[in-house]
């Protein structure tokens, strides 16, 4: 799972998972040794140092003679947890990390820009090749290696309440995908009968399906720009397909076409894949307690990385319902871990459950049953007089929620 902002489209994206982990923070700031490199600025071979139950993997964003690039400390690391910290020392072309393997998208982190502080995630790793994918630098994949086999989930009673979270988020993941693949058939007939304000009312109720498993629709990196890419992250000459051209249609332009039928489509193809991909994670008993504690918190990163900026829903307007949707995806995510977090960490989790109190209570005056989702339109006004409050107020509820990936892992 992983969260997210700006998705480039991968259509040449590599074919293993990504995590990254960006440091200008010296290793000892991990818990470890001072990073170690070779006189070209290389990683070092050797595998990372363990610290806190975790493997600890520095990973620098910036630029290398004259190009940007991504550099790990170390290239290789033991099987088990391994926490990637991250950190933009001055490269503005690179604002994502991602950790790469079999497609899928095992970790990331987005929104990794210059002078913004450093972020982590944590993932368990098998023995095995991985990538780091840093997409914009001069050398976009970086080789990772992971050495022996992972131990064994312990027997012991806080495992089995992780994998419990772990299935009963897969269910929940699986019910979002059912109730979207629904809501994108409405949108279609809408579309498909011509009616500009059904469309409109079909394609806000839409939404919030997709956008609270986001991190999961994000693990799949051909298919969620196929379905949520924005018109700034469509590089030349490649088609613009999803949810966003279409909302331009409904909501700027007012006119459905040809294009929009297609469009919509589209939408329902690709719904229909995600379903029965999300279908063999949840029969395959992938979904790991730190892709979820991940997940959570990168939901937050999206809430604050495009929501906040309202260049999600540029045509529509709608970047309070999906800023709702993310919460509540976030929240579950962290509910479904939380019976074991309690036994890890019972202060955290207290503090974590206090701050999603705080949010949604805050959330409560931006509700308007009126408008088109339920939530009040985000106009520039609100955008000039509240961004600010929001983004204090997810900042305040992330910074405790990051601390919970590296917490699940180590157990």
């Amino acid at each position: 799972m992983t969260s997210l902002s700006p998705r480039t489209f991968r259509s040449t994206a590599p074919a293993l998972l990504a995590g990254a982990a960006v440091l200008s923070l010296s290793l000892a700031a991990c818990g470890g040794a001072a990073p170690q490199e070779n006189a070209a600025g290389a990683p070092k071979g050797d595998a990372a140092p363990v610290s806190n139950g975790a493997a600890q993997i520095a990973v620098s964003v910036e630029k290398v003679d004259g190009e940007d690039q991504c550099v790990p400390d170390f290239a290789a690391a033991p099987a088990g947890p391994v926490t990637f910290t991250i950190s933009n020392k001055d490269a503005s072309g690179v604002s994502e990390v991602e950790l790469l393997s079999d497609k899928r998208i095992l970790g990331e982190r987005e929104n990794v820009i210059p002078g913004l502080k450093s972020v982590s995630f944590t993932v368990t790793l098998a023995g095995g090749e991985y990538q780091l994918y840093c997409p914009g630098a001069g050398t976009e994949n970086v080789p990772f290696a992971v050495t022996g086999a992972a131990a064994s989930a312990g027997a012991n009673g806080v495992g089995a309440l992780l994998k419990e979270g772990t299935d009963g988020y897969a269910k929940y993941v699986s019910g979002q995908v059912d109730s979207l693949v629904l809501a994108a058939a409405a949108l279609q007939s809408a579309v498909d009968a011509g009616d500009l304000a059904a469309s409109q009312k079909a394609y806000a109720e839409a939404r919030p399906f997709f956008e609270r498993i986001e991190p999961v629709a994000e693990s799949f990196p051909d298919l969620d720009p196929a379905l949520d890419l924005r018109v700034a992250d469509v590089e030349p000459g490649t088609e613009w397909t999803g949810f966003h051209p279409l909302e331009k249609d409904l909501f700027e332009a007012k006119a459905i076409t040809g294009s929009s039928k297609a469009l919509a489509a589209g939408i329902v193809k690709n719904v229909a894949t995600l379903k029965t991909l999300t279908a063999e994670l949840e029969t395959s008993a992938a979904y790991k307690p730190e892709e979820l504690a991940n997940g959570a918190s990168g939901l937050l990163e999206e809430v604050q990385s495009s929501k906040i900026t309202g260049e999600e829903e540029a045509y529509s307007k709608l970047d309070l319902v999906d800023f709702a949707a993310n919460i509540e995806g976030s929240q579950q995510a962290f509910e479904y871990l939380k019976p074991a977090l309690e036994q890890i960490d019972e202060a955290l989790t207290k503090q974590i459950s206090t701050q999603f109190e705080t949010v949604n209570t805050a959330l409560e005056d931006y509700k308007d049953p009126a408008s088109l989702g339920g939530w009040k339109s985000y106009t520039e006004d609100l955008k000039k007089s509240d961004a600010a409050k929001l983004t204090a107020l997810i900042q305040s509820l992330q910074a405790p929620l990051a601390k919970i990936s590296e917490k699940v892992a180590t157990v």
